[in-house]
């Protein structure tokens, strides 16, 4: 097969470091931070959601359809205030990801302007400000 999805590049098991990589620079990256809090220490649930997603929209099998029916990413994100300084640290949370589980250069340039295209349409703001840590927030459980 010549041309393969990024799903076949990665496989499950791929898509899953990548997400736990991801997760890792979010926590790791100081860049990153605006980003960190919108979310809950315990991010075992997202990341599950998440992985459920990515995995259908990579090219794989639909899970998180098969699961939850179908998403609306921009309904799933109004609680937050997502402006370019989030959208910006998302992006750069994934290519760290991406460069941490030694994603191929193919996949990278494959994955580049669909992941912003993905990131630009769940901003749902002109501006960024500065939120204030949420230590009882509920990771984005409608993903």
């Amino acid at each position: 097969m010549l041309n393969k999805t990024p799903y076949q590049m990665l496989g499950a098991e791929g898509i899953r470091e990548l997400l736990n990589a991801f997760y890792d620079a979010m926590d790791e990256l100081p860049q990153a931070e605006t980003l960190r809090l919108m979310h809950a220490k315990n991010k075992d649930k997202i990341k599950e959601k998440l992985n459920d997603y990515l995995v259908g929209w990579l090219g794989g099998p639909p899970i998180y359809h098969e699961k939850y029916g179908t998403v609306c990413l921009t309904d799933s994100h109004k609680p937050y205030q997502i402006g370019p300084d989030e959208r910006d640290q998302w992006l750069g949370c994934m290519t760290e990801a991406l460069e941490r589980v030694g994603a191929s250069d193919k996949l990278k340039a494959m994955l580049e302007e669909p992941l912003a295209r993905l990131t630009e349409a769940v901003r749902n703001s002109e501006s960024s400000v500065p939120v204030e840590p949420r230590p009882n927030s509920i990771p984005l459980v409608n993903l």
